[in-house]
């Protein structure tokens, strides 16, 4: 969303509107974010606790808390087509929509293994790496001799990542998946 200003009803809404459009079940999603007003709200706080929403906030005093995020804004700032200035509201969300969709559907990640988000989103990615491990299997069995390590792999990805990993009740981390 790209909004003149921040605020509780604006975050509400991006919330509410995404948790329904991604079918999001209740208890199933850990939203990470810094500790600005809107964000912080009484209102905010209602509405994830009504989705089964838990939240989770940046530390206080600290403004890179969230690597995702980061690498987000500075593949946003470093993409060609990043302007020096918008001419206006609607140029910027103009841009933001071009962007978030070459991001989500053609940019490959290499913490998602040189897949993008909606591959790995919608479920594409096992069909894809094994279609890549196929690819590397038969270059190795057509030169044997370029591969040293043996046939080559692609590597998995992790089935859980975190910012902040959820404490058991000994207040040690959980023992899951990363």
């Amino acid at each position: 969303m790209v909004a003149e200003r921040e605020n509780t009803a604006l975050a509400t809404r991006l919330i509410e509107e995404s948790h329904e459009k991604q079918g999001v079940t209740a208890n199933a999603l850990i939203l990470h974010s810094d500790r600005g007003s809107a964000m912080t709200s009484q209102g905010t706080a209602q509405l994830l606790a009504q989705l089964g929403v838990t939240r989770s906030l940046n530390r206080p005093h600290v403004s890179n808390d969230n690597p995702y995020s980061e690498s987000h804004f500075k593949t946003l700032k470093y993409h060609p087509g990043f302007p020096k200035r918008f001419g206006s509201l609607e140029e910027s969300r103009d841009f933001v929509r071009q962007f978030m969709a070459w991001y989500q559907t053609e940019h490959k990640h290499s913490g998602l293994s040189r897949l993008t988000p909606e591959d790995v989103h919608y479920g594409r990615h096992r069909e894809k790496l094994a279609r890549r491990d196929q690819v590397l299997a038969t270059a190795h069995s057509n030169n044997p001799e370029r591969f040293v390590k043996g046939i080559p792999t692609t590597r998995p990805l992790d089935q859980a990542v975190w910012i902040n990993k959820p404490l058991d009740l000994s207040g040690q981390p959980e023992n899951l998946t990363n």
